[in-house]
């Protein structure tokens, strides 16, 4: 046992666990919310690890109190402000994530009695990574806190996740730490003393080039994309924010006055444009703007209208704003699980929407498919949507479409420009997001909401994640949020003309238009699918040591 250890009174015992539980949280929140922090990752689970070797050497009981509490309270400091929106779904979030992320240390813990040396943290690495994989496909999914997000506010270091996605730097992240812990113990338990110079120097080289490794390629690797704003073709972008209230949306202005908001922030910004084709322009306007959108009867809405009646004077401008949108259906029976009942043989389906729209009147319609659980999700609708019925409807049953497709930005000369649009959320899920890049988009936009939120940490976290999208996918993004903070971003995932929060804004700049696939895009999350399959492995193995070890008994007694 290492000398630390011995002699420690209990208290003193107590007070070091819990100071490991408070260090861990803390090193693993502040790449979170700290800008240029992220490399902090990279060591921040080692007092969570030193902490479970001293409980089980001082053979200290119900240690699960502690990991639960250390993932509680990371979960805590960096999502809290989702109970500005919700105060039981922000605590609801905060316990069940922390759940599970015990629930996979106590997986490690139990690997621990059948497997022994480094395998049991190689389980751990291989099956953290597993579960986030999962998380991402999940009916009840909160991937926010993917490991390799921490990196969002330090791209410099990540440039290689057009070739692994995010769960690359989760990788990244999980070796780093385990290698640290590795070299702490065999000092603290002198084993290092017994290795000769070659072990030694092959030891700490190893760790010093899986820490610098991919901080040495990454400035290679982004340099290539330095001048891709400047080169090739370009879409002329302009994002309008108007800074509308959510929580007064309604009560303190009609839909009428929010479109006359928006509507002047576009004429004013199309003052130098003349009434003619002058090529391609889109302008880009927020989530759920507005909700007076019924699908394929788009001439039944004032807000339609309005904007098209707007841009008739302006034929090559295209204009993306976010919508509450329905399906009206009639039929005698329920539709679906998730449609409302409003009268006797009518029901209504609901859509987080996205629309493009032009002088014309040609409309295209994209239906956001990655939707928040509870606000605007029924998880097991067959299930649950029955219960709500009970409780008078309280949950959100948007519907989403079954599978991406784009919106095409278009000219008088003919010229057709596919985009896709990610709402809100879906700017979370990297592999999911590649999707709009082999639909053909050649630039993306984010359309979001972040002021539900308040101003606290969350939309910033949000805005970063969207520069690891850039990074994996190279595309650049037109982002657009009611309050804040709207920007454009490069495929290097600099963000560029970034809006100040909560006042209204208006940004006129230059996408590139790229056609090139990077090797994420092509062949996805690799290193979340190896993972999964090294954990299933892993699993089998533990349990038939398992059943093994319990048969072996019996045999011998007969």
């Amino acid at each position: 046992m290492p000398l630390l250890i011995i002699g420690m009174t209990m208290k003193k015992e107590n007070i070091l666990l819990w100071g490991l539980v408070v260090m861990f949280a803390v090193m693993m929140s502040l790449p979170y919310i700290v800008p240029h922090t992220g490399l902090l990752a990279l060591f921040g689970i080692v007092p969570l690890l030193c902490m479970e070797r001293i409980a089980t050497l001082t053979e200290k009981k119900r240690i699960w109190i502690y990991h639960y509490s250390a993932f509680v309270l990371w979960n805590a400091i960096t999502t809290f402000w989702v109970c500005n929106a919700t105060v039981g779904g922000g605590i609801f979030a905060v316990l069940a994530n922390s759940l599970q992320m015990s629930l996979v240390f106590g997986l490690f813990r139990l690997s621990k009695k059948k497997f022994s040396g480094s395998l049991p943290y190689i389980f751990l690495a291989v099956t953290w990574i597993a579960w986030e994989r999962f998380y991402f496909d999940a009916e009840i999914s909160w991937p926010w806190l993917v490991l390799g997000n921490a990196f969002g506010r330090s791209t410099w270091a990540i440039q290689w996740y057009e070739y692994t996605g995010s769960l690359g730097g989760s990788l990244w992240i999980w070796a780093c730490n385990l290698g640290l812990f590795g070299l702490l113990v065999s000092l603290s338990d002198g084993r290092i003393s017994g290795w000769n110079i070659k072990a030694r120097c092959a030891a700490f080289a190893g760790y010093a080039l899986l820490l610098a490794g991919p901080l040495a390629v990454s400035p290679a690797i982004g340099g290539r994309y330095k001048d891709a704003m400047s080169e090739g073709e370009k879409l002329p972008v302009m994002i309008v924010q108007p800074n509308i209230d959510p929580y007064n949306k309604f009560q303190a202005m009609t839909q009428d006055q929010q479109n006359a908001i928006l509507e002047g922030q576009v004429k004013t910004a199309l003052k130098g444009r003349k009434d003619k084709a002058e090529g391609p322009l889109l302008i880009v306007a927020p989530e759920t703007f507005t909700n007076d959108i019924i699908v394929g009867q788009f001439d039944r809405s004032l807000t339609w209208r309005r904007f098209t009646n707007l841009l008739k004077a302006y034929p090559d401008v295209n204009m993306l704003f976010g919508a509450s949108s329905y399906d009206y259906i009639i039929s005698d029976e329920a539709p679906s699980h998730t449609a409302r009942h409003i009268r006797k043989d009518l029901w209504l389906e609901s859509h987080n929407s996205a629309l493009m729209i032009d002088g014309s009147a040609r409309t295209d319609i994209f239906h956001k498919s990655k939707l928040v659980v509870a606000v605007e999700k029924t998880p097991y609708p067959a299930l649950f949507c029955r219960i709500d019925d009970l409780l008078g409807g309280v949950m959100g049953r948007c519907v989403g479409q079954d599978e991406i497709t784009l919106l095409d930005v278009e000219s008088t000369d003919g010229q057709q420009i596919p985009i896709g649009c990610a709402v809100c959320y879906e700017s979370v899920y990297g592999e999911y997001y590649t999707d709009y890049i082999r639909k053909g988009a050649r630039a993306m936009t984010i359309i979001t909401n972040d002021a539900w939120w308040g101003n606290t940490p969350g939309y910033r976290q949000h805005l970063s994640y969207a520069s690891l999208r850039a990074i994996e996918t190279r595309r650049a993004i037109a982002r657009c949020a009611n309050t804040g903070i709207s920007a454009i971003i490069s495929p290097s995932g600099e963000i560029i003309q970034p809006t100040p929060w909560w006042e209204p804004a208006v940004i006129e700049g230059e996408i590139p238009l790229r056609d090139d696939i990077t090797f994420f895009v092509a062949h996805g999350d690799i290193t979340g699918r190896v993972c999964t399959f090294i954990f299933c492995l892993l699993l089998l193995s533990l349990a038939v040591r398992f059943i093994t070890d319990q048969s072996t008994p019996s045999r011998r007694n007969e």
